[in-house]
This record gives C-alpha cells, structure tokens and sequence, in this order.
C-alpha cells in the first residue's frame, strides 16, 4: 500500500501543529518496543520548536498524524520525565541543537509504535460545552469613557460645591452674624452702671430739705479677683463691712444673661478720701466711681416725714419711699469690650446716659416746721411723755405746713435710731380722739337741723347706758345749758343728749363725710385709716361713748382736716404734702388735685366755729389756755386714749385742735401728747397757743378787729 499522506494536525484552538516527535522521521534513534528505564532516556522530552515544526512539514510535505497513548496518560502521567529530563535530556536537547538531523526529502513510511510506546499527547482536552473547537475571538480594547462627559460632571460638581459653600457663608456673615457676634461681644462685654442722680426735697420756698452730694461707690470685677478672701480682708476695714460677707460678694457667679457677672456693689456713699486711699491699694478687680450720698441739711428737721434711703439709693420710709420712683430717676450704663479688664482700643462701646430724677416741692415750711418740732420737743420734756404730733394745716388749700413727730431722729446716723422713733406719728399715731370729736357731732346735729345755735338743754351731771357711766367734770346739777355752754365745758351728757336726737346712722355719715375711717392720702407709706364703728355693732354703751369721741378709731392728720373742713365753710380739702413735681430740665408738674366734697353749708360752718369760741373764751372753759392774743381762736379740747394694735395703752392722751382768726380762719393746728396724765387743755392748749401765734406772725396776719362775741352758758 502506497503511504498515506497525513494533515499537519491542530491543536484545541484550530491552530496548526506539526507532527509530534515520535513520529517525525528525522529522529535518528530507533524505536524500540520495551518500556522502562531504557525506554526513557531514549525519550527526549523536550519538543521541537514551532518553527522546527513548520520546517520539517515543508521538507516532508505531510506529516503523520498523533494518535493518543493508550491508557489515556498524556505527558503529565509519566512519572520519570522531569527527573529524565534533569539526568540527560539537558545535554541531549543541547547535543541535537548543536547537529541537527539532516533531512531528506525521501518519505518514508514510519511504522507505527506500539500504543505503550507512544508518548502522551499534548493537545489540550476539548471543552466539553462544544464538540467543535472555536475560532478564538479577537480581543479588543476597552472603550475609552467620554471625556467631554467626564468634564461636564465634575464641572457640574465643582459648581454645587461652591454653591453649597456660598450659600454657607451668605447665612454666617448675614443671617446668624448678629448671633456669633453677639456672642463674642457678650464675653468680652464689661457693664458699669451709672447711678442716675436722686431728686432732691425742698420746702416750699425751694429750701432743701434732702438732697444727694457728691461721694464714691466702690464696686468689684469678680472675674479679676483671683483671691477674694485676701481682697476682703484688705477692704474690711476701710469700708467697715465684715470680710466675710465681702469675700461672699467677690464670689464668681453667673449673672442674670448667664455669663459671668463682672460687676458688684461692695458700698455706696463712700467719702471721696476714703475712696482715693482705697484706689491707692493697687487691688486687682476693685475700682471706685462717683456715685452719691443723701444728706439732710437740718438733721432731724421733718426727718419723720421726709424719711431715709439705703445706701443703693433706695428709699425705705416716708417721702422717700412713697415717691421712691419720682426721685430715683433711671441709672445708666457704660457698656465696652475688655480684655483683661482694660477696654480695647476700638472695640465695642456703648454709653446710655443715667436719667436725674425728678425734685419734690413740698408744701412744709422750712421755718415753721423747725419751731413746731421745737415746741412740741420742749412741752413733751416737760411733762415726760412718749409719744407727739402737731400739724399745722393752710385753710382752704388744707396744705400741711408743718408736720412734727416726737420723738425724732438724726438722719445721718438713722441705723442707729429706734423704728418706732422714725414713725410719722401725724399718720400712724391711732388714737380715740376724745372730747375733739365733739365738733363732729355738734355739726352733723346742726346741718340736719335737730339743733339751733339757741338750743338750751338740761345737762344732769351723769347719765347710765348699758351699765356704763357717763359724766360731766363740771357739775350744773341738770340745770339747763346752751350749746356754747356745752363746748365751753366739754359736757358729755348734753354732746349724747344731741347725738340721741341724731341718730347713729346720720352720726357715722357724717363722721365719713369728715373723713375719718380712711386714710387721707397725704403721700406717706403706712398712713393709717382709722375706723368707725358700724352701726349694728353699736352696743348700750356706744350711744354714749361714740358722740364724745370714744369708740372711735383715728389720726391726728384726720382730725386736722376735719376742723380744717368746719375752718374752710365746711368743704372738705384732703390734705396734701406735695406742692409740685420739678423734672431733671426745670419742668413744674403739680400732682393730681385732693378730693374735695361739701360737708356743711358755709352759714352751719359759721355757727359751729362761733361756737368752738367759747372754748377759748367763756371763763372757767376747758381751752381758755389756747387763746392767742389779739386773735379770735376757735377750737375744742380733748383727752383720749392711745390704741396699739386694738388695745389701749396706760396714760392719756391730751389733745387741741383750734384754728385762727376765728371770724375768718387762715391756719389749723392739731396737736395730739400721749403723756403720763393730764387732759388737751392742761398739755395741749398751751403748746397749740404758741404754734399758732408764731404762725400768724410768721405769716404777717392782722389781728382779729371785731372782738369775739359773748356767750350765755346757763341761759333763763
């Protein structure tokens, strides 16, 4: 058989192969048919060359195909090759490189090994997903992204980053600015208070009663104290306060804003001496500035009335502290960034201006009020009492020209006075007003007509009502008495005989209509009211004791407008201390009008006064000690009790309340002596007649020219 022709072979991938190089016809070595160790070496397993391959095809123009070993080992499955390959594959492989086999062009027939001879095949196992081999693709490069594309969307993001940031910043630096910059102000932000100047107190002929001068607050940065206990202990002394209580005020502490407070008051109203020495201490976080100090010129002139302040300024009593918002005016403040307590140069600074307040123009007079409290001073050491007022009343206007109190105090060393010594006693002085009660009663019985200026009525010396007697210190035996008699003897059985006649509804009416049993609104804290008893609280007794001015609850400031209103043609004027208000700039400003009503016709205001005449007139008459010469006085004597806390006191207390010149009233005075013993015209009457001459003159009124009429006390 002729040979047969043989394709060169391909491989897994189409690719083509050459013949394999067992049966390549240029191998020199014979085959032989036995395995083993011989078999072996005789294999050479290095292949030849691609190219070697091609080479030998073109020399023999066809190749003998490859079949497969028998057992299904291939190359891999011979567990000698590498250790053959080391031993002598090297140096054959080098020996064939170096004489290669020459060809011929002679094809001959190679016969074919056995299968256990035959080497193991080098094709790769087909894929089992397809029977045929593929053609192996061509591979080619990724596709590039798009630049452009690229470009657009970091632009874009680049964009709304900034956009992002912009709108940040707008909202810092715009909106919430005010917010981080106030933050930062607040704690760098050092606050002074300016004291705003206290209005000062004038009589009425603007001299000054009280004002402010000129001193030093020292104030403390707790922030810049590192030791407030050696810092206290440094300023006790000079300030007089106790070290403790100045160490616990340098204490750090938040303030009101939250932040730490850097500003305390340690004393107000320091000399300005005593304020430079403490300045020259060098302490770190004290500081003075000029501050004020209340001073009153006269002492303990209307101390009582005018009334104190603290050392803020604060006023605690009287005048002081009823008109504390008028006076006191609106502090300032200085407000700048520090650093370390220094101000920054060109930092924050802000000042508003402390607003003055405002000046009071009392109705006192300056002159008058130093002899009233002179007098009353003088007649109280005299007969040792406790406790006295005097007020002295313009008719008409029912302005208070002079208010005393007894005792009395120094206002510079007022924290070392008794309370009860600083009390108005005109307005907190609640007494049963005795016998002066009496024109209250003869007035309301003269305006509803159950009496005549001519009424005569049978006085017996006692009389019995619910089991209490009631007595006249004159005795008339029952004989029949005119009205003048009546108050020139201070009768209580003819004043309950009238008030019997009147009724107690109409009694306590008119006791309202004069103004007793509410305060009187003169401008002092702690006024008291007073109290009328009500009629269905009225016992036996209270007929009798209510018309003589028992049972009955008031003021000596009261009872002065009462007669006040019996002096002014029986028109009620609410008494008034303060004339008017001068503002920081010089503006007058008078307060709100008193009240006012009509209590008694002008003609009964006249008979009534003709009738208090007698007290001061008639011989043997209760006030006869009141008279002024060369005036016509009307007025009533009286002896009470005092009243504290609803419960009377030991001793009595006098009482005279008259007004001159009687034909045409111009000036009231009230006096009231809580004394030991002894009744208003024996205490009272004599002090009253030395006030009243003095004010008369004081006041260049003339002499009465028509003498006082006279009065038939025990009438035919």
């Amino acid at each position: 058989m002729p040979p047969r022709s043989e394709e060169p072979r391909r491989d897994a991938k189409g690719s083509r192969r050459g013949p394999s190089r067992a049966d390549s016809s240029a191998d020199p070595r014979p085959a032989e048919s036995g395995g083993g160790i011989s078999g072996a070496r005789a294999y050479t397993p290095r292949g030849r060359s691609i190219g070697e391959q091609r080479l030998g095809e073109a020399r023999a123009g066809r190749a003998e195909p490859r079949r497969a070993p028998q057992g299904g080992r291939g190359r891999s499955g011979d567990p000698f090759r590498p250790a053959l390959q080391v031993l002598s594959g090297g140096r054959a492989g080098a020996a064939r490189r170096a004489n290669p086999p020459r060809r011929t062009s002679v094809v001959r027939t190679v016969p074919r090994r056995p299968p256990a001879e035959e080497p193991p095949p080098r094709r790769r196992p087909p894929r089992p997903t397809s029977a045929r081999p593929k053609r192996r693709r061509r591979l080619r490069p990724p596709r590039l992204a798009d630049s452009g594309r690229r470009l657009r969307l970091g632009t874009a993001l680049v964009l709304t980053l900034f956009t992002v940031i912009g709108i940040r910043l707008v909202v810092l630096q715009v909106v919430e600015n005010p917010d981080y910059a106030g933050a930062g102000i607040d704690d760098r932000l050092k606050v002074v208070v300016l004291p705003a100047p206290r209005g000062s107190i004038h009589d009425r002929d603007g001299e000054v009663l009280a004002h402010s001068v000129e001193a030093r607050y020292v104030f403390a940065d707790p922030t810049q104290i590192a030791d407030p206990v050696a810092t206290a202990q440094a300023l006790s002394e000079p300030l007089g306060i106790p070290a403790s209580k100045l160490a616990d005020r340098m204490r750090k502490r938040d303030g009101p804003n939250g932040n730490e407070l850097q500003f305390v008051y340690l004393k107000r109203g320091v000399d300005v001496d005593l304020a430079e020495q403490i300045e020259d201490l060098g302490l770190a976080g004290i500081d003075t500035r000029q501050d004020e100090r209340r001073e009153v010129p006269g002492g303990d002139l209307a101390a009582n009335l005018i009334g104190i302040t603290s050392q803020e300024m604060v006023g605690l009593e009287g005048l002081e502290a009823g008109y504390d918002k008028v006076l006191a005016g609106k502090d300032g403040l200085e407000r700048y960034e520090a650093g370390r307590g220094v101000q920054i140069p060109g930092g924050f600074s802000e000042t508003t201006e402390a607003k003055p307040g405002s000046s009071l123009c009392l109705t006192l007079d300056r002159d008058l009020q130093y002899m009233v409290q002179a007098k009353l001073a003088e007649a109280m050491e005299a007969v040792n009492g406790s406790t006295a007022t005097a007020v002295v009343l313009e008719v008409g206007t029912s302005e208070v020209l002079a208010q005393a109190s007894y005792p009395t105090y120094n206002v510079a060393n007022w924290g070392e006075s008794d309370p009860a010594d600083r009390d108005d006693v005109a307005t907190t002085f609640v007494v049963e007003p005795g016998s002066v009660h009496k024109a209250i009663t003869f007035g309301a019985a003269l305006q509803e007509g159950v009496i005549t200026p001519d009424t005569t009525l049978p006085v017996p010396n006692t009389i019995r009502l619910g089991g209490t007697p009631f007595f006249d210190t004159t005795k008339v035996d029952g004989r029949r008495m005119s009205l003048a008699g009546m108050m020139a003897y201070s009768s209580n059985v003819g004043t309950i005989a009238i008030a019997d006649r009147l009724g107690p509804e109409r009694l306590i009416d008119y006791q309202k209509r004069f103004g007793l049993g509410e305060p009187t609104g003169v401008g002092l804290l702690g006024e008291a009211s007073g109290a009328v008893l009500p009629a269905d609280e009225w016992s036996a007794s209270s007929h009798g004791s209510v018309p003589i001015g028992h049972s009955v609850d008031a003021t000596a400031i009261q009872m002065a407008a009462a007669y006040a209103t019996i002096a002014n043609d029986g028109t009620y004027v609410a008494p008034r201390l303060v004339k008017e208000i001068v503002g920081p700039r010089g503006e007058r400003t008078t307060p709100e009008a008193p009240t006012t009503r009509e209590v008694l016709t002008p003609e009964t205001a006249a008979e009534l006064r003709t009738l208090l005449e007698a007290v001061t007139t008639v011989d043997g008459a209760t006030g006869r000690a009141a008279a002024v010469p060369g005036y016509r006085v009307a007025g009533k004597t009286g002896t009470g009790t005092r009243l504290v806390d609803g419960q009377k006191q030991p001793g009595e207390v006098a009482a005279f309340i008259g007004m001159a010149p009687a034909e045409k009233p111009r000036y009231v005075i009230a006096v009231f002596a809580h004394t030991p013993n002894g009744g208003g015209g024996d205490i009272a009457a004599p002090v009253f007649a030395d006030m009243m001459r003095f004010t008369l003159q004081h006041y260049r009124v003339p002499p009465s020219q028509v003498p006082p009429p006279n009065f038939d006390v025990f009438p035919r």
